[in-house]
């Protein structure tokens, strides 16, 4: 016997005998079925299915499930190909991204699209890129705890309906998040990590070598080094320089 069809016995029998003390004279007050009753009658409404990568931008809508949509101009959902063999998972838009509502588009952005397009060979539209908030934090800062918990849900499930062979992480943040643990970006970039049957590199921010011009040949040299890791496993050949 369904829950239902046992709750609505147990209803039905309570109705019985309270008719019969009604009936044998006994004076009760009208009853109402209490609201939790009446609730667990009332079929509950389905939830939307969510297959593609616009159900999932539909059913993020104007989103206010934490303190970065105070300050935003826009949500930057991510951009990219569906069906992306990689996935390049940042940490949060910054001021560019936020005015035009795209992911890497300012200075880091295009060195991340020179990384992709002329160290890869593969034009920027055929992998996917976004981040783990979707709204620009306050002054560039970190993403705070809250506001991950609240945004994170979206790009675990803009991963599983991109399905990608590869992410590569771009920076300490997106890399710890999906790894779920500390992580120290200086110490294990380069090497692979999995992310639930999914290989994962963790590899510098583009921003990270940018705000170190002193060190700035030898940051593009580690980049370059964990690129063509991930290119090796997804067989791509590296391009002989000259």
């Amino acid at each position: 016997m369904s829950y239902t069809a046992e709750l609505c016995q147990i209803i039905k029998q309570t109705k019985t005998i309270l008719q019969g003390e009604i009936d044998s004279g006994l004076e009760l007050p009208e009853l109402k079925a209490p609201a939790i009753i009446k609730e667990a009658l009332i079929p509950a409404p389905s939830t939307p299915v969510i297959e593609t990568l616009n159900d999932l931008r539909s059913s993020i809508g104007d989103c206010r499930l934490c303190k970065l949509c105070n300050g935003r101009k826009t949500i930057v959902f991510g951009e990219g190909a569906e069906n992306a063999s990689i996935m390049f998972i940042g940490e949060g838009p910054g001021m560019d991204e936020d005015r035009e509502g795209r992911p890497f588009v300012g200075e880091a952005g295009q060195l991340l699209t020179r990384i992709i397009e002329k160290g890869i060979g593969i034009k920027r539209d055929q992998v996917y890129i976004a981040t783990v908030v979707k709204c620009r934090p306050p002054e560039n800062r970190d993403p705070e705890k809250d506001e991950i918990e609240a945004c994170i849900p979206f790009l675990k499930k803009q991963i599983e309906i991109i399905r990608p062979k590869v992410i590569c992480t771009l920076g300490r943040i997106a890399a710890r998040e999906l790894l779920k643990r500390d992580f120290k970006i200086t110490m294990e970039r380069g090497r692979w990590q999995t992310y639930g049957n999914i290989q994962l590199m963790p590899t510098y921010h583009p921003a990270y070598i940018l705000h170190n011009p002193g060190s700035e040949k030898k940051l593009k040299g580690e980049v370059w080094q964990d690129i063509q890791k991930v290119m090796s496993l997804l067989g791509i050949k590296v391009k002989k320089s000259g």
